[in-house]
């Protein structure tokens, strides 16, 4: 049924997602290629040390899913926050890795192997390719025996979890329970009264409003903002620049091109690689030397290759690499863009040790100059309008600081004007003050110590600029008393009217506990108008349907009725009827998938329990 899908997609699926990603965030790939020096530690626990390493790691991958939702605007992140989930998390899979060892759950090297074996990228004609996987180790920076290790770990680790979250038990109950949430029809009449003609009678005192607020001032804690005054500038606002493109201007660009287009060239590349394993850095290269010199008087590279190369995934073809950009650092990445077509490289050091490189460059057919004229002026055109943007901009810019003023820029180019926006917060949708540019500006820490001097030129994402000045900010905390006086004062009057209104009718409210529907309808002259059937999350206001799904199924032929509030009045809600889903009519397919999530968000409770657990037990310093 249409309803019971809506779990999955609707807001509950969405809980149970959420849920269902935590123990992602225990075993994340980045712990399988952390190393390095373990001196800097962030905590240790039961004795094992969890690197600084390891936490910023965790951290900027929580970070960069975080930012994935927020569309990269980083100033939209908390990141005490972010780091200590990130450190809860990595203390969390320690103990359970720690727990895993100790109930003995692991896999052999021979398991592991094979299933390295059978991993389709380290795969070639259907074959298990060591090149490939040593290319891929070198890729990531481990070793064969680290990576074995790590997959071990991490294998114990889900397995570990998987007996919480796979296993949980879930009655026919508590998916009955689940599935009536959300399927879960009622029948609504609604009756609306308007508050005005109440709200002209209600008195509100100073003594009323002071007392709301110091009751209340959880709810107005605000957030830092800012009243600020800015003005944009976009090449649109400029006058053009010259439409005219000469010879001479072409021919740089067309040279250009060129230059660009051989830079892209495909590149086979090919090395011999000296290691240090068996010898000294002196040592290396020495023998490396040699080789190039035995190279450079008459030895081809794939007999040096084959006879002197340490790499055994490329000497017997030759020396020829699958080159990855940063398998092997950047003096390696460097000497291959630099080097020459054919030309054979001096020895290039990496921390492998020594590398002779030959490159090989594959240019394309070059477009004539005449195919590509159109193109290249309209190029120059494009430039020139940035150039000229680029020029006003610094001229202004310089002014603008230099004077403290902004109203310098529309003095000197008309279109432009100052915009003035007030109670600024981190989360504006102002399409300019949005800009991340511009919120670390208006938030900076010399913002909040008072500075209120006009920002140097802001270039904007869209290459827009635009120049802030902060006129007042105001730092987070709870609003005063004279700021939130028109607010108290106008919800004191919205509850006072309600209440005058819901006095009104309390008559018909309680008849409707007592008598069938109908006769209360006959009794009193209030129109009800009927609503339709409506689910959870189906459309209704937010108020109206918390009132709707509060109150009681009513008896047959009777309403059970509430009241809530609006802006400005006061709705009657009646429940009607009230059909609800049983779990054996969803088909077999919808009850599995149900039973499936409820499962999964059980277990990941009992995981949670069982992680809480482990730390209070836990030696955690």
């Amino acid at each position: 049924m249409e309803s019971f899908r809506k779990v999955i997609r609707g807001w509950l699926g969405k809980v149970l997602l959420v849920l269902f990603l935590t123990p992602l965030a225990l075993v994340g790939i980045e712990g399988y290629f952390s190393g390095g020096n373990k001196a800097d530690v962030a905590k240790t626990v039961n004795g094992q040390e969890i690197s600084k390493k390891d936490l910023e790691a965790q951290t900027k991958g929580l970070k960069d899913q975080y930012l994935t939702m927020v569309n990269g605007d980083e100033s939209l992140l908390n990141n005490s926050f972010i780091q200590n989930t990130a450190l809860d998390s990595l203390i969390a899979r320690t103990l359970l890795v720690q727990q895993a060892e100790k109930l003995g759950i692991s896999l052999s090297d021979a398991q592991i192997e094979q299933m390295l074996a059978q991993q389709p990228s380290f795969q070639e004609n259907g074959q298990f390719s060591k090149a490939l996987y040593e290319n891929y180790l070198r890729s990531v920076g481990t070793t064969s025996a680290g990576l074995i290790a790590n997959l071990r770990q991490d294998h114990a680790l889900r397995m570990l979890m998987s007996t919480f979250t796979d296993n949980a038990l879930v009655s026919k109950l508590d998916l009955a329970q689940i599935a009536n949430l959300q399927t879960e029809q009622r029948n609504l009449y609604l009756a609306s009264v308007n508050l005005d003609e109440y709200k002209q009678n209600v008195k509100v005192s100073n003594q009323e409003i002071a007392d709301y607020y110091n009751k209340h001032q959880n709810k107005f804690k605000q957030v830092a903002s800012v009243d600020v005054d800015y003005v944009l500038l976009t090449p649109a606002m400029l006058p053009q620049a010259s439409t005219e493109v000469s010879a001479v201007e072409l021919d740089k660009a067309y040279a250009a091109f060129v230059e660009q287009q051989k830079k892209n060239a495909k590149r086979d590349v090919k090395h011999i690689l000296i290691t240090t394993d068996n010898r000294d850095a002196q040592q290396a290269e020495k023998l490396a030397n040699d080789v190039y010199a035995k190279i450079k008087g008459g030895m081809t590279f794939a007999q040096a290759a084959a006879q002197y190369s340490e790499d055994p995934s490329s000497k017997t073809n030759g020396g020829t690499l699958d080159y990855i950009e940063g398998a092997f650092g950047s003096s390696f990445d460097n000497a291959v863009k630099s080097a020459k077509n054919a030309e054979i490289t001096r020895p290039v050091k990496t921390q492998y040790g020594y590398h002779l490189i030959e490159v090989h460059s594959t240019v394309g057919q070059i477009p004539s100059f005449e195919a590509k004229k159109a193109d290249l002026t309209a190029e120059v055109l494009k430039s020139k309008s940035a150039n000229l943007f680029a020029d006003t901009v610094n001229s202004l810019n310089e002014q603008v600081v230099s004077n403290d003023a902004l109203d310098i820029i529309p003095s000197e180019v008309k279109a432009a004007k100052i915009e003035s926006a007030k109670a600024v917060t981190i989360a504006t949708t102002n399409a300019v003050l949005a800009d991340p540019s511009v919120k670390a500006k208006i938030f900076s820490d010399d913002v909040k110590n008072g500075d209120k001097n006009v920002s140097s030129s802001i270039q904007l994402k869209d290459g827009n600029t635009v120049w802030v000045k902060v006129r007042e900010y105001h730092a987070a905390g709870v609003q005063p008393l004279a700021q939130a006086t028109a607010r108290v004062k106008a919800k004191l009057i919205q509850e006072k009217a309600a209440q005058a209104a819901k006095a009104k009718i309390a008559a018909m409210l309680e008849d409707f506990k007592k008598l069938p529907a109908q006769q209360v309808l006959a009794k009193y002259p209030f129109h009800f108008e009927s609503a339709g059937t409506f689910t959870r999350s189906q459309g209704l206001k937010r108020e109206i349907e918390r009132a709707a799904f509060s109150v009681p199924a009513p008896k047959a032929g009777m309403w059970s009725v509430t009241t809530t509030s609006l802006s400005n009045e006061m709705v009657v809600v009646a429940v009607a009827e009230v059909k609800k889903a049983s779990i054996d009519s969803l088909d077999p397919t919808e009850a599995k998938e149900l039973t499936q999530l409820y499962q999964r968000m059980r277990g990941q409770q009992l995981l949670d329990d069982y992680t809480q657990y482990l730390k209070s037990k836990a030696k955690i310093k």
